[in-house]
Protein backbone atom coordinates (compact mmCIF):
# COMPACT_ATOMS: atom_id res chain seq x y z
CA UNK A 1 0.00 0.00 0.00
CA UNK A 2 3.06 2.13 0.48
CA UNK A 3 3.78 2.11 -2.98
CA UNK A 4 0.23 3.36 -3.81
CA UNK A 5 0.48 6.11 -1.59
CA UNK A 6 3.55 7.65 -2.75
CA UNK A 7 2.65 7.50 -6.07
CA UNK A 8 -0.42 9.28 -5.45
CA UNK A 9 1.76 11.95 -3.66
CA UNK A 10 3.79 12.65 -6.30
CA UNK A 11 0.99 12.63 -8.89
CA UNK A 12 -0.64 15.45 -7.08
CA UNK A 13 1.89 17.79 -6.63
CA UNK A 14 1.47 20.88 -8.59
CA UNK A 15 4.61 20.27 -10.66
CA UNK A 16 3.11 17.13 -12.35
CA UNK A 17 -0.15 19.34 -12.82
CA UNK A 18 1.41 22.02 -14.33
CA UNK A 19 3.60 20.04 -16.28
CA UNK A 20 0.97 17.69 -17.73
CA UNK A 21 -1.07 21.03 -18.86
CA UNK A 22 2.23 22.17 -20.30
CA UNK A 23 2.54 19.15 -22.30
CA UNK A 24 -1.30 19.40 -23.58
CA UNK A 25 -0.43 23.04 -24.61
CA UNK A 26 2.14 22.27 -26.17
CA UNK A 27 0.93 19.66 -28.42
CA UNK A 28 -1.86 21.85 -30.02
CA UNK A 29 0.86 24.77 -30.08
CA UNK A 30 2.53 22.25 -32.07
CA UNK A 31 -0.65 21.45 -34.30
CA UNK A 32 -1.47 25.39 -35.09
CA UNK A 33 2.84 25.91 -35.99
CA UNK A 34 2.08 23.16 -38.54
CA UNK A 35 -0.72 24.64 -40.00
CA UNK A 36 1.01 27.80 -39.82
CA UNK A 37 3.62 26.71 -41.71
CA UNK A 38 2.29 24.22 -43.98
CA UNK A 39 -0.70 26.09 -44.89
CA UNK A 40 0.39 30.22 -44.57
CA UNK A 41 4.38 30.46 -44.96
CA UNK A 42 5.50 27.62 -47.40
CA UNK A 43 2.91 28.26 -49.98
CA UNK A 44 4.18 31.89 -51.09
CA UNK A 45 7.43 31.08 -50.63
CA UNK A 46 7.51 27.65 -53.27
CA UNK A 47 5.58 30.48 -55.32
CA UNK A 48 8.12 33.01 -55.25
CA UNK A 49 10.52 30.06 -55.90
CA UNK A 50 8.79 29.53 -59.07
CA UNK A 51 5.63 27.36 -58.19
CA UNK A 52 7.16 24.82 -55.50
CA UNK A 53 4.97 22.68 -53.57
CA UNK A 54 7.83 22.22 -50.94
CA UNK A 55 5.61 19.08 -49.26
CA UNK A 56 5.93 17.18 -52.58
CA UNK A 57 9.34 17.76 -52.87
CA UNK A 58 10.97 14.52 -52.97
CA UNK A 59 13.96 12.18 -54.40
CA UNK A 60 13.03 9.51 -56.37
CA UNK A 61 15.22 6.55 -55.10
CA UNK A 62 13.11 3.52 -56.72
CA UNK A 63 10.48 4.36 -59.47
CA UNK A 64 7.27 3.31 -59.34
CA UNK A 65 6.66 -0.81 -60.89
CA UNK A 66 4.50 -3.48 -61.78
CA UNK A 67 5.08 -7.14 -60.58
CA UNK A 68 4.59 -10.17 -62.42
CA UNK A 69 1.20 -10.42 -60.97
CA UNK A 70 0.25 -7.02 -62.20
CA UNK A 71 0.23 -5.37 -58.85
CA UNK A 72 1.57 -1.98 -58.46
CA UNK A 73 4.44 -1.30 -56.31
CA UNK A 74 5.01 2.33 -55.68
CA UNK A 75 7.87 4.47 -56.06
CA UNK A 76 10.38 4.68 -52.62
CA UNK A 77 11.34 8.27 -52.36
CA UNK A 78 12.86 10.77 -49.79
CA UNK A 79 11.44 13.30 -48.94
CA UNK A 80 13.13 16.20 -48.23
CA UNK A 81 10.19 18.80 -48.86
CA UNK A 82 8.50 17.53 -45.84
CA UNK A 83 11.99 17.66 -43.73
CA UNK A 84 12.13 21.47 -44.60
CA UNK A 85 8.38 22.13 -43.52
CA UNK A 86 9.22 20.49 -40.35
CA UNK A 87 12.72 22.42 -39.78
CA UNK A 88 10.61 25.37 -40.20
CA UNK A 89 8.04 24.67 -37.53
CA UNK A 90 11.11 23.57 -35.13
CA UNK A 91 12.39 26.93 -35.88
CA UNK A 92 9.29 28.67 -35.12
CA UNK A 93 8.23 26.68 -32.15
CA UNK A 94 11.70 26.97 -30.77
CA UNK A 95 11.81 30.91 -31.21
CA UNK A 96 7.63 31.11 -29.23
CA UNK A 97 9.80 29.35 -26.75
CA UNK A 98 13.07 31.75 -26.72
CA UNK A 99 10.24 34.59 -26.50
CA UNK A 100 8.22 32.74 -23.75
CA UNK A 101 11.40 32.42 -21.41
CA UNK A 102 12.70 35.19 -22.07
CA UNK A 103 9.78 37.35 -20.57
CA UNK A 104 9.61 34.99 -17.86
CA UNK A 105 13.57 35.80 -16.88
CA UNK A 106 13.01 39.80 -17.20
CA UNK A 107 10.26 39.50 -14.79
CA UNK A 108 11.64 37.10 -12.37
CA UNK A 109 14.80 39.89 -12.60
CA UNK A 110 12.47 42.87 -11.72
CA UNK A 111 10.82 41.03 -9.18
CA UNK A 112 14.18 39.91 -7.46
CA UNK A 113 14.88 43.37 -7.74
CA UNK A 114 12.24 45.04 -6.43
CA UNK A 115 12.90 45.66 -2.58
CA UNK A 116 11.14 43.76 0.07
CA UNK A 117 8.33 45.33 2.03
CA UNK A 118 9.31 44.92 5.93
CA UNK A 119 6.99 43.83 7.73
CA UNK A 120 5.04 46.28 10.11
CA UNK A 121 6.47 46.23 13.72
CA UNK A 122 5.06 44.02 16.27
CA UNK A 123 2.97 45.80 18.95
CA UNK A 124 5.59 45.37 21.42
CA UNK A 125 7.98 47.62 19.41
CA UNK A 126 4.97 49.88 18.86
CA UNK A 127 4.93 50.25 22.72
CA UNK A 128 8.52 50.42 23.28
CA UNK A 129 8.96 53.68 20.83
CA UNK A 130 5.85 55.39 22.18
CA UNK A 131 8.04 54.61 25.45
CA UNK A 132 10.88 55.84 23.61
CA UNK A 133 9.42 58.99 22.44
CA UNK A 134 7.91 59.94 25.65
CA UNK A 135 11.69 59.66 27.79
CA UNK A 136 13.34 62.06 25.02
CA UNK A 137 10.48 64.43 25.68
CA UNK A 138 11.52 64.74 29.48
Amino acid sequence: MSLIKEFKTFAMRGNVIDMAVGIIIGGAFGKIVASLVNDVIMPPIGILLGNIDFSQMAIVLKKESIDAAGKTIPATTLGYGMFINTVINFLIVALAIFAVIKVMNAAKKKEEAAPAVPPPPSAEVKILSEIRDILRTR
